[in-house]
């Protein structure tokens, strides 16, 4: 990771588990992989809410807007709520209280709670978003947040979709004038050595030019990020006539209509998702085509090895969302590691690039090549600040 600070830039050093260390000025979140497959799809990092700081492991998702904690209110009768860290409104002297009532449902869970305020820290004692309104969890039900590594979920995606109109935290960094650049940046690390300290990273108002190869690539977007997706180079060809997709950070794998999931598995030999590995060698390349680029995954990136009762079987990432959701492609976490992503707000369009994996694994200590926002060339160094409680 680079490690280097530089002003004007907010950079967040992911950890893929979680966000270790900030700048001063260049939000840089380190991100922590984890050794258990499910796990492995979780990019999280810390952000600190209320005065003094309480702070939660969250993911950074671009595919909702809103934020969430556990909340000391958190119903003990659900087992997920024994297991995370809670948010305690009456320890923060600069809470607001709201207690409108907020309800959220995502592809793999729901939960229910209240509306707060409070500032939240999204670097550490640096860069402070005040009056920031999210959610305290109350009801967590079942086991999809017992096993996450993650205490809540930081969403990055536009008002638009916000659940009870609330103002996103990056459209309030944005209100804020917090940031040089309305953008943001996730680089996330693909390594066969999964560690909790080498997930990549993201950056709020700036780029890592370090951590992709080549040129960035815009595709225009809009509210949701919506592009033109076509299908493979060979074989059976998807999306004839192009169809909608999205890019998600909060999604682990690469998700498509029913039909077309299903004809690509048929192409790729396997069934219900998993195949003989021996057979890896021989599958394709996928291509997906987004304003008129190529980007591929090749079939080790696109699945993942299983070993069962001494046999090796390989999984698909790839998987079918049936209506009333679909028809919708979401490239998330597997076309994420490959590809470095910029979400550019100020131009209402995404930047893609192939990702540098050799910064992977690194301890985040170094001097590593400047991160700049766009358009700024140049970038001066700055000392480490410590973080300090702020007095009420």
């Amino acid at each position: 990771k680079v490690s280097s600070l530089w002003s004007h830039r907010h950079r967040h050093v992911l950890t893929r588990g979680r966000l270790q260390r900030w700048s001063q000025d260049l939000s840089r979140c380190p991100i922590m992989p984890t050794s258990d497959p499910v796990q492995y799809a979780q990019y999280y990092g810390e952000v600190c809410i209320g005065t003094p700081k309480q702070c939660f492991n969250v993911v950074f998702d671009t595919g909702s807007s809103n934020l969430w904690v556990p909340s000391s209110r958190c119903c003990l009768l659900h087992l997920a709520c024994w297991v995370h860290s809670h948010y305690r409104s009456l320890f923060s002297c600069t809470h607001k209280t709201d207690n409108s009532k907020f309800a959220i449902h995502y592809g793999s869970g729901s939960l229910k709670g209240f509306l707060s305020r409070d500032i939240l820290t999204v670097s550490i004692g640096n860069m402070t978003v005040q009056n920031q309104t999210f959610a305290e969890a109350t009801d967590l039900p079942g086991l999809v947040f017992v096993a996450a590594k993650f205490d809540g979920i930081m969403g990055l995606g536009y008002p638009s979709i916000s659940v009870n109109n609330i103002t996103p935290p990056f459209d309030n960094m944005m209100k804020q004038k917090l940031l040089p650049k309305n953008v943001f940046s996730f680089h996330l690390c693909n390594t066969d050595n999964i560690t909790e300290n080498n997930g990549g990273e993201v950056v709020f108002g700036g780029i890592n030019h370090d951590a992709y190869e080549g040129q960035l690539h815009y595709i225009p977007g809009d509210t949701c990020w919506p592009w033109k997706l076509l299908g493979k180079d060979d074989g059976p060809e998807l999306c004839k006539d192009g169809c909608q997709a999205i890019v998600d950070t909060g999604t682990s794998l690469i998700t498509g209509p029913s039909d077309d999931i299903r004809a690509l598995h048929e192409a790729l030999g396997a069934d219900h998702y998993l195949f003989d590995c021996s057979k890896l060698p021989q599958l394709p390349p996928v291509t997906f085509h987004l304003a008129g680029k190529p980007y591929t995954l090749s079939p080790q990136q696109y699945t993942l090895q299983h070993f069962c009762a001494s046999v090796s079987l390989c999984k698909l990432h790839f998987l079918d969302i049936p209506k009333p959701v679909g028809p919708l492609w979401i490239l998330g976490d597997v076309f994420l590691r490959k590809y470095y992503s910029v979400f550019d707000r100020d131009n209402d369009q995404v930047g893609l690039a192939v990702s540098k994996q050799s910064i992977c694994g690194d301890s985040g200590t170094g001097t590593g090549g400047p991160t700049a926002a766009p358009d700024t060339e140049g970038t001066t160094a700055i000392p480490r600040t410590e973080s300090v409680t702020k007095k009420c």
